[in-house]
């Protein structure tokens, strides 16, 4: 299926971008999050017509994620979990505990935004885990996780 990328979507390609994905990604996902649509002759002239005010639009996202991401850098983030007397947490951190904990400190964050790349936290210690605030802009933290 060919669609008009209303954003920049990560893997994919840019705003503006007429791709061809498969039927299921487009239908179940791109479409309904807002990040395409079809490519029909009608959609494509309103894309034209609309292209300054949606890339003024992206542009003022990524400005806005680029000044949160700089308050989020290095930022450090304590999560306390009953632990047993190794050091090994009974159950582990997951990005929704992450996210909660950066709320609580006034950081409004999604649990989709937070990477964690070696999985869920079941260790005591500092764990550097990554934000990812827009597709351009991705900004590392430290989550310190402390035994109860």
């Amino acid at each position: 299926m060919q669609v008009i990328l209303m954003e920049k979507v990560v893997n994919l390609g840019q705003l503006g971008d007429v791709v061809k994905v498969k039927n299921g990604y487009a239908r179940n996902f791109l479409i309904p999050q807002g990040k395409a649509k079809r490519a029909t002759e009608n959609n494509v002239a309103d894309f034209a017509a609309r292209r300054a005010e949606l890339e003024a639009a992206e542009a003022a996202k990524l400005a806005d994620a680029q000044a949160r991401g700089a308050k989020l850098e290095g930022l450090t983030v304590q999560v306390v979990q009953k632990a047993g007397v190794d050091g090994k947490l009974f159950g582990s951190v997951t990005n929704s505990d992450i996210a909660a904990a950066l709320e609580a400190q006034g950081f409004k964050v999604e649990k989709s935004q937070v990477r964690m790349p070696n999985g869920h936290l079941k260790q005591i210690g500092d764990h550097q885990v990554s934000i990812a605030l827009h597709a351009d802009v991705v900004c590392n933290i430290t989550v310190s996780v402390l035994g109860e």
